[in-house]
Protein backbone atom coordinates (compact mmCIF):
# COMPACT_ATOMS: atom_id res chain seq x y z
CA UNK A 1 0.00 0.00 0.00
CA UNK A 2 1.38 3.07 -1.57
CA UNK A 3 0.46 6.22 0.95
CA UNK A 4 0.76 9.78 -0.91
CA UNK A 5 -0.32 12.74 0.97
CA UNK A 6 -2.35 15.55 -1.48
CA UNK A 7 -5.25 17.69 -1.01
CA UNK A 8 -8.75 16.32 -1.07
CA UNK A 9 -11.08 19.23 -2.78
CA UNK A 10 -14.36 20.90 -0.89
CA UNK A 11 -16.09 23.92 -0.92
CA UNK A 12 -18.52 24.76 -3.69
CA UNK A 13 -18.59 25.37 -7.30
CA UNK A 14 -15.94 28.03 -7.92
CA UNK A 15 -14.72 28.33 -4.22
CA UNK A 16 -12.57 25.52 -3.74
CA UNK A 17 -11.23 24.60 -0.34
CA UNK A 18 -8.73 21.16 0.31
CA UNK A 19 -8.21 19.44 3.02
CA UNK A 20 -4.44 17.63 3.31
CA UNK A 21 -4.50 14.56 3.81
CA UNK A 22 -2.22 10.95 3.79
CA UNK A 23 -3.79 8.49 1.69
CA UNK A 24 -3.50 5.17 -0.51
CA UNK A 25 -2.34 6.23 -3.63
CA UNK A 26 -4.89 4.13 -5.23
CA UNK A 27 -8.05 5.63 -3.46
CA UNK A 28 -10.43 8.35 -5.36
CA UNK A 29 -9.07 11.87 -4.86
CA UNK A 30 -12.15 13.26 -2.48
CA UNK A 31 -12.50 9.40 -1.27
CA UNK A 32 -11.16 7.98 1.96
CA UNK A 33 -7.92 8.43 3.77
CA UNK A 34 -6.38 7.79 6.59
CA UNK A 35 -5.58 10.68 8.26
CA UNK A 36 -6.34 14.37 7.96
CA UNK A 37 -3.17 16.56 8.09
CA UNK A 38 -4.56 19.98 8.20
CA UNK A 39 -6.12 22.33 5.33
CA UNK A 40 -6.08 24.68 2.81
CA UNK A 41 -8.11 27.98 1.41
CA UNK A 42 -6.38 29.01 -1.83
CA UNK A 43 -8.69 32.31 -1.94
CA UNK A 44 -7.35 33.81 1.10
CA UNK A 45 -3.69 31.84 0.86
CA UNK A 46 -4.44 30.38 4.55
CA UNK A 47 -2.74 27.09 5.07
CA UNK A 48 -2.87 25.27 8.27
CA UNK A 49 -0.70 21.92 8.58
CA UNK A 50 0.43 19.49 11.73
CA UNK A 51 3.70 19.62 10.27
CA UNK A 52 5.10 16.84 12.83
CA UNK A 53 2.31 14.49 11.34
CA UNK A 54 3.71 15.77 8.04
CA UNK A 55 7.12 14.88 8.80
CA UNK A 56 5.85 11.56 9.95
CA UNK A 57 4.25 9.91 7.28
CA UNK A 58 7.34 11.27 4.64
CA UNK A 59 9.26 9.28 7.69
CA UNK A 60 7.19 6.26 6.58
CA UNK A 61 7.93 6.06 3.01
CA UNK A 62 4.60 8.36 1.61
CA UNK A 63 5.35 10.69 -0.93
CA UNK A 64 3.68 14.38 -1.07
CA UNK A 65 2.14 15.44 -4.35
CA UNK A 66 3.97 18.26 -6.06
CA UNK A 67 1.67 20.68 -5.13
CA UNK A 68 1.64 19.41 -1.15
CA UNK A 69 5.66 19.63 -1.49
CA UNK A 70 5.53 23.14 -2.29
CA UNK A 71 2.71 24.36 0.05
CA UNK A 72 4.68 22.28 2.98
CA UNK A 73 7.93 24.17 2.12
CA UNK A 74 6.67 27.25 2.31
CA UNK A 75 5.06 26.48 5.71
CA UNK A 76 8.37 25.06 7.12
CA UNK A 77 10.04 28.49 6.06
CA UNK A 78 7.46 30.32 8.11
CA UNK A 79 7.71 28.27 11.14
CA UNK A 80 8.48 30.28 14.84
CA UNK A 81 12.10 29.62 15.73
CA UNK A 82 11.50 26.64 18.75
CA UNK A 83 13.01 27.75 21.94
CA UNK A 84 16.09 25.09 22.88
CA UNK A 85 15.48 23.26 27.04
Amino acid sequence: MAVSIRMARGGSKKRPFYRIVAANSTDARDGRFIEQLGHYNPASKALELNIERYDYWLGVGAQPSATMHRLAKGAKRNLPPVAAA
